[in-house]
Formats: C-alpha cells, structure tokens, sequence
C-alpha cells in the first residue's frame, strides 16, 4: 500500500480529464501519456477497460477515453476543494459530496449500486474493498455517461459492492 502522502497528485479538470489523460484520447495516446509501452490488462465488456500499474483503470466510449478510475489506496490522488477523493471512509465522501453540492448547487445521482455522483462535474465515487473495510474510489466521467439512462446503465461497476447510507456492505 501507498501512504497518501507519498501517492503523486493528479490535477482533475471536469469534463477535460484527469492529471495526464484527457477525454476522447485513443488507447495509444493514453499509453504514451502514462509513460507505458501497454495496459497490464485488457477487460471485454461493453466498453473497453484498461488496468494500468499504479491503480489507474481506464474506460473507452467507441474507441475513446471515457472514464479514469483510481484506486482507493495505491496510485494517483485527486482532490475536490482541498478534499483528497481516493482512500475515505465511504460514508465521509458521501456526506463531503453532499455538503459540497448544496453548497455550490451541483446536480447529484446516486447510481444503480448507491454510489454518488456529482454529475455536472464528473466525478462518480464507488466504494472499494480493501482488506476488510470499504474505501472511496473516485471515477472522473464524461458527461455523455451521466445525461441518459442508457450510459448510467454502462458506469464501470467494477465489482464494487452496494454501500447502503448505513455504511454496511451487502
């Protein structure tokens, strides 16, 4: 595992990309820009999934990046307002998502497995196993994948288990 302080902080610009990925980028541009001659993995399904070292996962839309996953406890941290996203206490994003959302009017979604999402940022939060607790994952989205029922349907569910507002798993 990583300590937080020592994991590389990437810059997260809604509905442009995260630290060096941009979205719309080809899976060879996302390998050049992650330094990387290849994924780790390749994953089928009904969008393309890449798992980069360093707990970056990445998703394609037609060929195109789509969507940026970190991990919850190794790789790149992002932040929202001073907030690091990555490696909380699930039920503490939740409720940081929340106050942050009244307090600057964004547009809230809770997805078919209760995670959060502030949509008119892209940013989606899923909760992740690690050991015997549950941490936050944050996933930087483009908006086509928040604006129809037909995309929410697509989100990376990543095997993430449901996150009741209780915090247990089911």
């Amino acid at each position: 595992m990583t300590a937080n302080s020592e994991r590389e902080r990437w810059e997260w610009m809604p509905e442009v990309g995260a630290g060096p990925l941009r979205f719309g980028m080809s899976p060879t541009d996302v390998a050049v820009a992650l330094q990387v001659v290849a994924p780790q993995e390749k994953v089928g399904g009904p969008y393309g999934q890449e798992n980069f070292a360093d707990g970056v996962k990445v998703f394609y839309d037609e060929g195109r990046l789509a969507c940026v996953s970190l991990d919850a406890v190794v790789g790149p941290q992002a932040f929202l307002a001073g907030w690091a996203l990555a490696g909380r206490d699930p039920e503490q994003a939740h409720q940081f998502l929340l106050d942050h959302a009244e307090e600057h009017g964004n547009c809230l979604l809770y997805t078919s497995d209760e995670s959060l999402a502030l949509t008119d940022l892209g940013l989606l939060l899923r909760a992740q196993r690690v050991g015997d607790v549950l941490l936050s994952r944050p996933l930087f989205v483009i908006e086509e994948w928040f604006d129809s029922e037909y995309y929410r349907d697509r989100l990376p569910l990543e095997g993430a288990p449901v996150v009741h507002a209780r915090g247990e798993p089911s």
